[in-house]
């Protein structure tokens, strides 16, 4: 019996009190959810500085560069030169001095540079089958390609003559005068003209439209592919620009709509295009002249100044410079 007692009585001393053990858990729960509430309340430190002004370096350029094929110069004497010759528009023809693109571009490679450059005018035409009423269409890449591989500038002569300013008539002797079989290289250079013009990116049902953003740039680039196959082309995109509203405001040309798509838009159009027609393209959207730099490159909503062609000069040169070290 006393045995028993005993049993009876440690039974009792080490019995567990149910009640406070919960207390206690409940308690531990509680604390641990107060100290996690308090370490997310503080957050956690961040890199981000409020002083810091983005840089263009902040975006991350669309360049492609493809590969010139050997087989493609097959046949094809070189000369020992290097020779680029430029199509486009008012970043070639604002400044045709020392400070110009063409001077630029020829002191950093020292190469030989033409400008076959022409203001206003645009990659894609304003008629899709040329129409004598709109003589200007002559200037717009499609047709001056074609004058190019067909060797008669008759018609873009007659409407320099029409012209005003002397640069458009300058422009057609330069091309005239040019012997293709020595360039090595074109470079196809426009700004945001296209976008401000209203030109449709594209033409869905037809690829090859050439009153159309992309079938201009397509069509001209396979007709100088099938016409001077030893002759790499290169796309210098569109830098940023900006539209002007009915009031005389600037509309911000990354986002603003003008009815065919924003300048992003066009820049995809333009990527898609180069690629499938295997050429490089440079990127100065996001790459050279960008939403977050423009002020320091541009002298209105579209045109360059100084720095800007100096900038632009820049990207060409280093793609022209590097494809000297390997095979072209």
């Amino acid at each position: 019996m006393k045995k028993s007692n005993k049993r009876k009585h440690r039974k009792k001393q080490f019995r567990l009190n149910w009640h406070l053990l919960l207390f206690a858990l409940i308690l531990i729960i509680a604390a641990t959810a107060v100290i996690k509430l308090v370490k997310w309340n503080a957050g956690t430190k961040s890199d981000f500085d409020p002083e810091h002004i983005a840089e263009g370096g902040d975006v991350e350029p669309l360049d492609t560069i493809i590969p010139f094929s050997d087989s493609k110069l097959e046949g094809h004497e070189d000369d020992g030169v290097m020779t680029v010759l430029c199509l486009g528009n008012d970043p070639l023809t604002d400044e045709t001095g020392d400070k110009g693109f063409v001077s630029l571009l020829s002191s950093k490679t020292n190469a030989a540079v033409y400008n076959g450059g022409f203001p206003g005018s645009t990659i894609g035409t304003k008629y899709s089958v040329y129409n004598e009423s709109y003589p200007k269409d002559n200037f717009n890449l499609p047709h001056v390609v074609q004058s190019i591989c067909g060797g008669d500038f008759s018609r873009m002569e007659a409407a320099a003559l029409a012209e005003s300013e002397p640069i458009y008539m300058e422009t057609v002797n330069t091309l005239k005068s040019i012997d293709y079989s020595k360039v090595d290289m074109i470079a196809i250079i426009y700004d945001g003209t296209d976008y401000l013009a209203g030109i449709p990116s594209d033409n869905p049902n037809d690829p090859y439209e050439i009153s159309a953003y992309t079938g201009g740039l397509r069509t001209a680039i396979e007709a100088i592919q099938n016409t001077y196959p030893y002759i790499r082309i290169v796309v210098m995109s569109h830098t940023f620009a900006q539209s002007i509203d009915a009031n005389g405001n600037f509309q911000n040309g990354g986002s603003t709509d003008l009815g065919n798509g924003a300048l992003p838009h066009y820049l995809l159009k333009e990527i898609d295009v180069s690629i499938s027609c295997g050429v490089s393209i440079i990127d100065n959207f996001y790459g050279t002249i960008n939403e977050d730099n423009y002020r320091d490159y541009m002298t209105d909503n579209i045109h360059l100044n100084d720095a800007g062609r100096q900038i632009m000069a820049d990207r060409l040169a280093e793609f022209i410079n590097t494809g000297r070290t390997s095979a072209r």
